[in-house]
């Protein structure tokens, strides 16, 4: 039990010999650290259930409170507040506990979490609109992980889609007689594709202008799509070539992002599923005609915008998108288990996925204790509050995205490293100010994406906190060097320290309600306040050539415990620590 959840159980307990009857105690950061470093606001709720003045109550609660050593002040303001400020002795004892067994977070109970956060289609370039379903997923995944639970982590490609026709279609109009298009094919992959990355990304903007313009060659598209839905040999190696090119390039950038999956699934993975749920389906009632496409109803009497129906299967015969996602649960649900499914993508996709998971319990494809949950996020944006893009008015790549941000870092951070070292920190450092800016953003709110102001290394950055870890780094090797080996935190002077082991405390209590809101943005701004209030405590005091050799050994215990904290958040933010800035 954290430090903070021992203090609560003990105000609780107090409660408790006083006569009132109460849940759950939760006790706040205070805004007038003046008056106490915490505060209690739950006395005026029980007056009003105990019809008692809630001064008079909170009066006794604190004195009996004043008797606990962890105590060293409780008053009482306002209607009823209780103002608390710990003795510094429990603090040093608590954390001197916590270090010596590292466990700073203790699990909660067991949970298998299936997260999908990639979705990016192949054979398209992967740009900024992919950067938060990335860095959000994949922090939610560490963060899940940290406390306790399983996660398996789906990409789940967008692979399967008219897109992929449309794509086929125009290689087929530029190479005719490429081995794939010729009867009697039956290779796996397409030997003599002539085609890289960059081809295949300049290809489909020019092939879905041509079908949006020309409505044969949208139907050419939709035939080939169908055509490799029902694994037609050519087309299905082609599939497979496609594939292979596009994945390396898409693998290469996500490793630059620090961004895995355990699973590389698409909506290609789902095939093998959609006949038997569909006659599931069928079977149960659920499917009706509609203008020769096939549908489910999902709209509910509360709804207070309308819900079409989810499309099965289109007049065409080819399978929805919505088809391949159901499906996808449903292999989810047959070979995975979870308990839990997470969908991490654009809050524009929240209608699609409220047709897809009422389906799934509609059907009960997923039982009533699964957890299917939207994570909607907003847009990142420019400096004119539009969607992000180059300067000549192009869609933005996470390359481009990266090459801009270490031209800043270069300039403004590490001017004089030169050579293979400036390269390697360059990106390591760009990389780390484009996450944390995106993390420390409120999830569900678009928000603008500003180049010189989140690659300073001040204020609410992703360089401050870097410069500020890599700092209390040096320091510790300063200290070894000096013989302060394995530090013990024994006595500090209240002179700024205390104040950094009071930003510690709730660490755990930010990491739940990260894990529950789904807002990764606590955690940044909580490496901000922590870091920002260690570096006032720096500025404030000469560690290492304290006079006192107790205090200046708690420092550097003081030191490492926060440097520790930083590198079990930053390693949630998927955040590469660099060797020196």
């Amino acid at each position: 039990m954290d430090f903070l959840k021992e203090q609560e159980k003990i105000i609780q307990n107090v409660l408790t010999k006083l006569g009132y009857e109460i849940e759950e105690v939760t006790i706040e950061g205070n805004n007038r650290k003046d008056l106490g470093e915490f505060q209690y606001n739950g006395m005026m709720s029980l007056a009003k259930k105990y019809h008692q003045n809630p001064i008079e109550m909170a009066t006794k609660v604190a004195e009996e409170l004043q008797k606990e050593p962890s105590f060293e002040k409780v008053t009482v303001a306002g209607p009823g507040f209780l103002n608390i400020t710990f003795s510094i002795q429990s603090l040093i004892e608590k954390i001197e506990e916590i270090r010596k067994s590292k466990e700073y977070l203790s699990p909660l109970p067991k949970k298998k979490i299936v997260i999908d956060y990639g979705g990016p289609n192949v054979a398209k370039v992967l740009h900024v609109g992919h950067l938060r379903s990335a860095n959000i997923g994949e922090s939610l995944k560490r963060l899940a992980k940290a406390l306790g639970y399983e996660v398996i982590a789906d990409i789940h490609l967008g692979d399967y889609g008219l897109q992929m026709g449309m794509i086929m279609l125009e290689i087929q109009t530029r190479y005719p007689n490429l081995s794939c298009f010729q009867e009697n094919f039956h290779e796996e992959f397409v030997k003599d594709l002539p085609i890289t990355n960059d081809d295949l990304i300049d290809l489909y903007p020019i092939a879905s202008s041509k079908a949006k313009e020309q409505e044969e060659i949208m139907n050419q598209a939709r035939e080939i799509t169908y055509k490799l839905q029902q694994n037609h040999p050519g087309y299905k190696a082609l599939w497979r070539s496609i594939m292979e090119i596009s994945l390396k390039d898409m693998k290469e950038i996500y490793q630059l992002l620090s961004v895995s999956f355990d699973l590389w699934k698409g909506e290609s993975d789902a095939e093998t599923f959609i006949p038997e749920m569909i006659e599931d389906l069928r079977k149960k009632g659920l499917v009706t005609q509609s203008e020769g496409a096939e549908i489910i109803e999902v709209a509910e009497k509360e709804d207070k915008i309308a819900v079409p129906p989810l499309l099965l299967i289109k007049s065409n015969k080819t399978v929805s998108y919505e088809t391949t996602d159901l499906a996808t649960i449903w292999d989810r649900m047959k070979n995975l288990h979870p308990d839990e499914i997470w969908y991490v993508t654009d809050k524009r996709q929240e209608l699609h996925f409220t047709q897809v998971f009422r389906a799934a319990k509609k059907a009960k494809i997923v039982n009533d204790q699964t957890k299917l949950e939207f994570i909607g996020f907003g847009t990142m944006n420019g400096n004119d509050g539009k969607p992000f893009k180059t300067r000549e008015g192009g869609i933005m790549t996470l390359r481009n995205l990266i090459a801009l941000v270490k031209e800043a870092v270069e300039k403004k951070i590490i001017p004089s490293i030169t050579g293979k070292e400036r390269e390697e920190l360059a990106s390591t450092i760009a990389i780390g100010t484009i996450k944390f800016a995106d993390l420390l953003s409120q999830r569900s709110t678009d928000y603008i994406f500003d180049i010189e102001k989140f690659s300073d290394t001040s204020g609410k950055t992703g360089p401050f906190i870097l410069y500020s870890t890599i700092r209390m780094r040096s320091l510790l090797k300063k200290a070894k060097e000096m013989g302060i080996e394995n530090p013990k935190m024994t006595q500090l002077k209240n002179n700024g320290d205390k104040k950094v082991l009071i930003q510690t405390l709730t660490l755990r209590k930010t990491l739940e309600n990260a894990l529950k809101q789904k807002s990764l943005h606590e955690i940044a701004n909580f490496l901000y306040l922590l870091n920002n209030t260690y570096n006032n405590f720096y500025a404030e005091n000469r560690i290492l050539t304290e006079s006192d050799k107790n205090v200046r050994e708690s420092w550097v215990a003081l030191t490492e415990y926060v440097y520790e904290i930083n590198q079990l958040l930053l390693n949630i933010l998927a955040i590469e620590i660099p060797t020196r800035m």
